[in-house]
Formats: C-alpha cells, sequence, structure tokens
C-alpha cells in the first residue's frame, strides 16, 4: 500500500503546486482559450481546488503511518511537510500572486527534500535496530 498512498500524495501535491503556478497565467489562458483551472474557475476556486488536493495529500502522506511501522522521524517530515503546505497558501492570495514562485519553487523544494531526509532516516534507524 505504501507504493500507492505515496503516488497518490505526489498526484495530489504536484496537482496542487501547479494550479498555484498556473494562476500567473490565468488572462493569457482565457485569452487563448486554453482550458486551464484558473482560468475555467477564478483564481479564487483554483486556489480552493488546491487547498483541496493539498489536504488530500496530507491524508496519503499520513496513511501509511496506519499501515506499517514508521517513528517519530516520519510524524516529523509530515508535520514540516505540512507546514510548508500550509505556508504556501499563506503566500498566494487570488488579489497577489507576487509570492507565487516562493511558494511554487523555494517552499516545494524544501517540502519535498526535507520529507524524503525524514522518510529515508526512518527507513534507516528502522533497519538498524
Amino acid at each position: 500500500l505504501l507504493p500507492i498512498f505515496f503516488s497518490l500524495a505526489v498526484l495530489c501535491w504536484v496537482s496542487g503546486f501547479d494550479i498555484i503556478y498556473a494562476l500567473q497565467d490565468e488572462e493569457f489562458d482565457r485569452q487563448h482559450h486554453l482550458n486551464s483551472i484558473p482560468a475555467w474557475l477564478g483564481a479564487k476556486k483554483a486556489l480552493q481546488v488546491s487547498t483541496f488536493l493539498h489536504t488530500l495529500t496530507v491524508l496519503f502522506v499520513t496513511l501509511p503511518l496506519f499501515f506499517t511501522q514508521l517513528s517519530w522521524f516520519y510524524v516529523t517530515g509530515i508535520l514540516f511537510f505540512i507546514a510548508l503546505l500550509i505556508y504556501q497558501h499563506r503566500l498566494v492570495k487570488p488579489n497577489d500572486l507576487s509570492k507565487v514562485d516562493r511558494a511554487f519553487f523555494t517552499t516545494n523544494g524544501i517540502a519535498s527534500v526535507v520529507f524524503a531526509i525524514f522518510f529515508l532516516l526512518d527507513v534507516y534507524l528502522r533497519n538498524q535496530f
């Protein structure tokens, strides 16, 4: 089940942050009849879809706790990851896209690396003892 949970987490996570990044192209997409989520729904509703997808991401990274033995390293990684998702959504507003790059590039880069490190520490240390 772990690969399925992680696959679904990545699918929802990437889709959610891609919607945030696509907000910058909303007007262009409308003018050229491109069917992006921001062009279709508008910035406010697109951000709500992104939030929903990131909520699913949190669910999918949390579910492994109930199906396999994981330690506090994994839980710490999840908490850090969730905090960065929340931070990302606090940065971007429907009427202020000036911090999209920070939300998209910086936050996601840090979140993915830190989560991976904590997961790998969990696996490595579990196999040592």
